[in-house]
């Protein structure tokens, strides 16, 4: 399945840049041309990474230190 990407003059995309944008948002893509030659692509951008998920890093902490909730000596006046 080949899909199509229109081509747009860059006055033309100058002047509709809202419109070409909502487009985007959409999925579509467009070529960005100068004198018939292309000189850039306007596309959705896509993730790189998954969304982390919950309980993803189960498993990931060797060792935690019995009293690392214990408050520090700096916060004892902190603590009546």
């Amino acid at each position: 399945m080949t899909t199509e990407i229109a081509e747009i003059g860059a006055f033309e995309a100058k002047t509709k840049l809202s419109a070409l944008l909502m487009q985007v948002e959409k999925g579509k893509s467009f070529y960005i041309t100068k004198h018939g030659r292309r000189i850039a692509e306007m596309k959705p951008v896509s993730r790189k990474r998954p969304l982390a998920k919950f309980g993803r890093g189960k498993g990931t902490v060797l060792y935690l230190a019995p009293d690392f909730d214990t408050p520090l000596d700096c916060f004892k006046d902190y603590m009546k």
